[in-house]
């Protein structure tokens, strides 16, 4: 059975089909459009902006905190009963250093606020922080199974490494393009 949902699918396979197809198409708006640029970096409120835009044209609770307690692979996310002051915290977290920015994006991994669409929100909301602080993004095409796995086991210095692996920089501090070549990360 599918969560309920806009499109009126019932299915769970022709939903999650449905709802990559959607996501990836408003994620490349964002980027072709410059909407990520206009969106707070680094709080929830930020990662509310992304979620919403990406996912409204298929969920009424796009870009709500999830008001259920959920799991995936026996891994139990922040209960609802401490997710809005996790959120706020969260969201004070320092981001100016690569160490700072992946401890920010595991605590929000951790709390996973949203019912369904966290794992493609926050990659964007990840970006977004890269970009803005560092001027540098993930290269999501290269090993990015691992990297969601090591963030999801919780982040350590030997994680660091698999990490850094996969970011790239970019053109400019704040610039809109990202470059392709691959550099060391401080």
């Amino acid at each position: 059975m599918a969560l309920e949902n806009k499109l009126g699918i019932t299915d769970s396979t022709e939903l999650a089909k449905a709802e990559e197809r959607i996501s990836k198409t408003k994620a490349l708006e964002m980027f072709q459009q410059g909407l990520l640029d206009t969106f707070e970096v680094g709080t929830f409120r930020g990662l509310s902006q992304i979620h919403k835009y990406l996912f409204d044209e298929i969920y009424d609770f796009a870009g709500q905190v999830r008001t259920v307690n959920i799991a995936k692979g026996g891994f139990r996310f922040a209960p609802v009963l401490y997710l809005t002051p996790a959120l706020e915290n969260i969201s004070r977290m320092p981001q100016s250093t690569f160490d700072e920015i992946i401890a920010k994006y595991v605590e929000m991994n951790v709390a996973h606020p949203f019912r369904e669409g966290n794992g493609r929100s926050t990659r964007l909301w990840l970006d977004a922080i890269l970009k803005k602080e560092l001027c540098q993004a993930v290269d999501w095409s290269k090993n990015a199974r691992v990297f969601c796995s090591r963030v999801q086991k919780g982040f350590s210095v030997t994680d660091r490494f698999v990490i850094q692996s996969l970011v790239r920089f970019s053109t400019k501090k704040g610039g809109k393009h990202y470059g392709s070549k691959q550099g060391h990360v401080g």
